[in-house]
């Protein structure tokens, strides 16, 4: 027999659990089906006496992220800045820079007049992209075309400025310039709240981390849920032809109701078998969006050296050969468990993903102890690391990515 609710929500991450927590707050009968043997989905929160909680998925917040930090505060979870008191480096082929401030500076003026227009031109060709139908963008055909390499080559002068307009992407959205639509990338852009608010640290989306970790914002939303929320229950099969819709998990248990809320990433749901099939349209859009690829790492020291030195732990690695482009200080608000967070992302994590995880360790301290001058880089107490790409039930992450042509053609 089956069991019969007002809605089934498929994946018990944030989203998921939210809408499931707001529907039975509205007197609804719901459960959530997740795949997975926990809930948080892209957050995970792991926990162990080396490092206390370490986030290895989704971890930052910011302000005009006003919904999670609204859910966070019911919750009755706390936040903190990240550490960004000392100087910043960016280090290039072999050169570091320090310097205060959400953008590498530059002593040629070329170069700063060209991060300001790659900055202005992104946000202002962004302004003409309405948020709910981005397709319908003045230009939308022309920039859905392009793709993100080709408007920074168009739009910079300089060798330094194309450089960082490619970490810029790649840290961002997890992938290359060249598989990326500009228009997706300005709306998503937009959608942020601008280049600024997307890639500072102070008073941008990486200004806050949750004290014990992100994982706790899913892991109470479950506990008020209870045992609405079904954990190892991937969904195979989805049947509408009936009165209600009929929902089939892997371990073939049956639940009907009279909707259906899809919370997991869109390419997931080609692993479903649809009665009827879905609309050609939407057949076709699941199967062109690809989820970014990225690994996060965690480099644990004995003590945070970084800041004895006047760095703040945020590094801009440019080097062809870095697993690390962009690094955080990841340390404990109480100065507990000293780390640096590291992201190799996109086709970094391509390439490293068949290293061991020793290996992909010695690497990244390698390039910490050039980028900050000192062999203390070299001698970590702890690593924690967290490959996406192999995540089954998220196919990667941190999001998914629009290629050229998809938006227009079978996003709306």
């Amino acid at each position: 027999m089956s069991s019969v609710y007002d809605v089934i929500v498929i994946g018990g991450g944030i989203s998921g659990l939210t809408a499931a927590k707001l529907l039975v707050e509205s007197g609804l009968n719901v459960v959530v089906l997740e795949a997975r043997d926990r809930v948080g989905g892209r957050t995970h929160t792991i926990r162990n006496k080396e490092v206390q909680y370490v986030d290895v998925g989704g971890a930052y917040v910011g302000p005009t992220q006003n919904r999670i930090l609204r859910v966070a505060k019911e919750l009755g979870i706390q936040t903190y800045k990240v550490n960004v008191q000392q100087r910043a480096i960016h280090h290039v082929r072999g050169r570091t820079c320090a310097f205060h401030g959400a953008f590498p500076p530059s002593w040629n003026p070329l170069v700063i007049l060209d991060y300001n227009h790659l900055w202005r031109t992104i946000d202002e060709w962004g302004k003409e992209i309405p948020v709910d139908a981005p397709w319908k963008a003045p230009h939308a055909d022309e920039w859905d075309k392009m793709t993100m390499k080709e408007f920074i080559d168009k739009v910079c002068w300089t060798k330094t400025a194309k450089r960082f307009g490619q970490l810029f992407v790649n840290v961002n959205v997890t992938s290359e310039t060249q598989h990326v639509s500009v228009l997706w990338f300005l709306w998503y852009t937009k959608l942020c709240g601008g280049t600024q608010r997307m890639f500072s640290v102070e008073n941008g989306g990486q200004e806050r981390k949750f004290v014990g970790g992100a994982g706790q914002v899913s892991e109470k939303l479950s506990d008020l849920l209870q045992d609405r929320v079904k954990l190892q229950r991937p969904v195979v099969r989805l049947d509408q032809t009936g009165e209600n819709v009929t929902v089939e998990t892997l371990n073939h248990e049956v639940y009907d109701a009279k909707y259906v809320i899809s919370a997991i990433p869109p390419t997931l749901t080609t692993k479903i078998h649809f009665n009827p099939e879905l609309p050609p349209i939407r057949n076709q859009l699941i199967q062109r969006l690809p989820m970014g690829s990225v690994i996060k790492t965690m480099m644990y020291y004995k003590e945070p050296f970084w800041r004895k030195l006047d760095y703040c732990g945020a590094m801009f690695i440019d080097d062809d050969n870095t697993p690390v482009e962009i690094a955080l200080d990841d340390t404990k608000p109480d100065g507990s468990c000293p780390a640096i967070m590291g992201f190799i992302l996109s086709r970094r994590a391509s390439a490293l993903t068949n290293l061991t995880k020793e290996e992909r360790k010695k690497r990244i301290c390698e390039y910490y102890a050039k980028a900050m001058g000192t062999e203390k880089a070299l001698h970590p107490i702890h690593y924690e690391e967290k490959n996406w790409c192999e995540e089954q039930y998220s196919g990667g992450c941190y999001t998914a990515y629009f290629p050229p042509g998809v938006m227009t053609q079978y996003g709306r």
